[in-house]
Order: structure tokens, then C-alpha cells, then sequence
């Protein structure tokens, strides 16, 4: 994922922290909102993750959000998720024992070329870790066709060509075969094609001295046959027509030979829709990957914590405010209980004076008589 993101050191650090924490939290990545929702709470813990992990700044999660956000224009966000697919329904055999052909209808992954060479090696590395040694097989268990491979290599970065090729060289042991179709050899990087043992080249035209190069390249990677020249024969191919090179008994290239292919036995062009969906229902599994599942994973986690975490505010909040009423409420009465001492103190005050005034009078009175 770091080196589909192309992610530096440091940010690939935080992408791996982000994968750790959710493992020892018990939470799922299974999709893109589950890597944001995290991501977007390791910004809000970064203090507290950074001082048990390393470093996590805000910037780093910033560029790593940038890139996830460039891979879901890509349609990544659809890409990823449940139900994966399982490398096992493209190795079924029916009853005679005879395999199928599986075919992935990647007309729009193909706009996507970042995705598509991250689906390339996705499954690779899926059959190289699930697979036994096969070791020297008479054929391979498993074989690989990919179209417009140039659409593979395009603007891919370096650290992705570099394990294309590391797993398209150790693959072979595990049983599987793979084969890169595209119009001119050149588009396929020089260390992926050094590991191609067999070769169908049909007609190239060159038209102009660029082209002509790219002629005179592909001629040189094959053995050489003393019956012609490989550079002029690619141009003069004919339909059907092609230059064959193919792995001898010790593994080493055969001479390159001009021969006929025999068409396919099979209808040429596009299938038509109804061709599609009956194909997908006699399938037995075309149905299997129709809906999409989203059980609980990371994304929902941290909604329930975020939940619960409002919750506690709110209810924080509400006894913080009865505490202040209850405040208040007892200073009122306070400013009461003192008006009431004292109204008490000054009839007290007026009612002794008055008493007063009457013993007075009444001595005064007596003491007259």
C-alpha cells in the first residue's frame, strides 16, 4: 500500500504504526474508510500514540489522507473491501478434470492503471504465499494472461516495478505461469522481460526511426536463427503470422522460429450482455462477489467510540449546568434569608422602642399621680 501511495520513509512509518494500532485495538481494515476513520483518529491522539509508538505528526497523516484521496478517484474506494476474492475460484476444475478460463472484465479498471497494477500484485503475491513448491513442473498449475500490460508499468513507481519483478522471478517455483500481451516488447520493463522465457512476437511496422529502434531492441533479445534476419522479418509478418521462441528441456531459449498460429476455436469480438449473464449464472460463483459487505471493521468502531465519547460530553455538560443552577439558586436564597433577618431585626427594633416609650410613659404617669 506504501509504495502504491508512494509514501516516503517517514509516512510509510505511519501507515505501518496505523496497521499495528488497529491490530492491537482489535479493529478490521478491510476498506478505505476504515484506513481514513483511523488515520483521523491517530491525528486526534497523536500526543498519546507518539509516545508509545514514535513520532506521528499531523503532517505525515496529512500526505498519507492526500494520496488515499488520488487512489479513490481511481475508483479505490470500490475496489477494496468484502468479499475478496478468492484465488481458489479461479483454479476450479469441472468433472473431466479439464480447467477453466476466468476472465476479468477490467475495461474500466484499465482506466485506473495505478489500481490495475496493484490488483497485478495483489494476486501474485496472494498465489506465492498461499501455494506450496511445485518446483519443476511438466505444466503449471495456474497461468496468467494480462492485456495491455503496458498499462502496467506506465508511470508506475520504481518500488512497484522492483517487486513486479521480484515476484514474477519466484513465482514460477509455486506452479504458475504468467504472460504479458502487449503490442511492442519495449513496453515491458528490461528486468521484467529478462525473466520471460517464452515469446510470440507478430508484426511490427516501423515508420519512423524511433519505431525503428524499437524494431532492431526486439530483434536482439532473440536467438538468433542463421535462416534470416529477426529486425526484417518482424516487419514482414503476415496475419496469423509469428516469431516464436520458447524454453528448451535444460531451460534454455530455443532458436527463434517464423511460424503460423492457429486461430482460436472459439467466437472473435466482444460478448454480448446476455452472453455475460448467462456465462455468470452457469458459473457457480458469479453470484458469490454480486453484493458488497460491510460488517463491523474499524470505520464502525470509532463511530461507536465517537458516539459514547458525545455521550459522556453531553452528559458531563449536563450535570456541569445543574451544579450552576443549584449554585445560583443558593445564592438567591441567601440574599432572601438576609432580607428577612433583616426586616426581623428592624420590627424587632421598632417594637422594643415602642414597648420602651409605653414603660416610660407609664412610670412617668405613675410617679405624676
Amino acid at each position: 500500500l506504501a509504495r502504491m501511495l508512494e509514501l516516503n520513509d517517514t509516512q510509510e512509518g505511519v501507515l505501518n504504526i496505523a496497521f499495528r494500532l488497529a491490530d492491537e485495538e482489535g479493529m478490521l481494515i478491510l476498506d478505505l474508510k476504515d484506513l481514513r476513520s483511523l488515520l483521523i483518529s491517530m491525528a486526534e491522539r497523536s500526543s498519546e500514540i507518539s509516545s508509545t509508538y514514535g513520532m506521528v505528526s499531523k503532517q505525515s497523516i496529512g500526505a498519507i489522507q492526500r494520496s488515499l484521496l488520488r487512489l479513490e478517484d481511481q475508483g479505490g474506494d470500490k475496489f477494496f473491501g468484502e468479499p475478496a476474492l478468492e484465488i481458489k475460484d479461479l483454479m476450479r476444475t469441472d468433472m473431466d478434470g479439464k480447467g477453466y478460463v476466468n476472465i476479468l472484465a477490467a475495461d474500466e479498471l484499465m482506466n485506473s492503471p495505478r489500481l490495475y497494477a496493484t490488483f497485478l500484485l495483489w494476486m501474485l503475491s496472494e498465489l506465492f504465499e498461499e501455494l506450496p513448491e511445485a518446483g519443476d513442473a511438466d505444466k503449471p498449475k495456474f497461468v496468467f494472461f494480462f492485456d495491455e500490460a503496458h498499462l502496467l508499468f506506465d508511470d508506475a513507481p520504481k518500488a512497484l516495478l522492483e517487486k513486479v519483478e521480484q515476484v514474477v522471478r519466484l513465482i514460477r517455483s509455486k506452479g504458475v505461469g504468467i504472460f504479458f500481451i502487449t503490442q511492442n516488447p519495449a513496453d515491458v520493463p528490461d528486468t521484467v522481460l529478462g525473466q520471460l522465457g517464452n515469446r510470440i512476437q507478430h508484426a511490427l511496422r516501423a515508420f519512423t526511426p524511433k519505431q525503428q529502434k524499437a524494431i532492431k531492441q526486439a530483434a536482439e533479445t532473440y536467438r538468433e536463427n542463421p535462416k534470416f534476419e529477426v529486425a526484417d522479418v518482424i516487419t514482414e509478418l503476415g496475419v496469423g503470422e509469428a516469431l516464436v521462441s520458447t524454453l528448451e528441456d535444460k531451460g534454455t531459449p530455443s532458436i527463434v522460429e517464423r511460424a503460423l498460429i492457429r486461430p482460436p476455436m472459439a467466437k472473435l469480438g466482444v460478448a454480448s450482455a446476455e452472453a455475460k449473464r448467462m456465462a455468470l449464472q452457469a458459473d457457480g460463483v458469479g453470484g458469490k462477489y454480486d453484493e458488497t459487505q460491510d460488517r463491523e471493521s474499524a470505520y464502525e468502531i470509532l463511530q461507536k467510540r465517537a458516539e459514547k465519547a458525545a455521550k459522556q460530553a453531553e452528559k458531563a455538560q449536563e450535570v456541569a449546568e445543574k451544579a450552576k443552577s443549584v449554585k445560583k439558586k443558593s445564592n438567591r436564597q441567601g440574599v432572601g434569608e438576609a432580607a428577612i433577618k433583616s426586616l426581623v431585626r428592624s420590627v424587632s427594633s421598632s417594637v422594643g422602642r415602642t414597648i420602651a416609650r409605653e414603660l416610660i410613659r407609664g412610670v412617668m404617669g405613675g410617679l405624676k399621680r
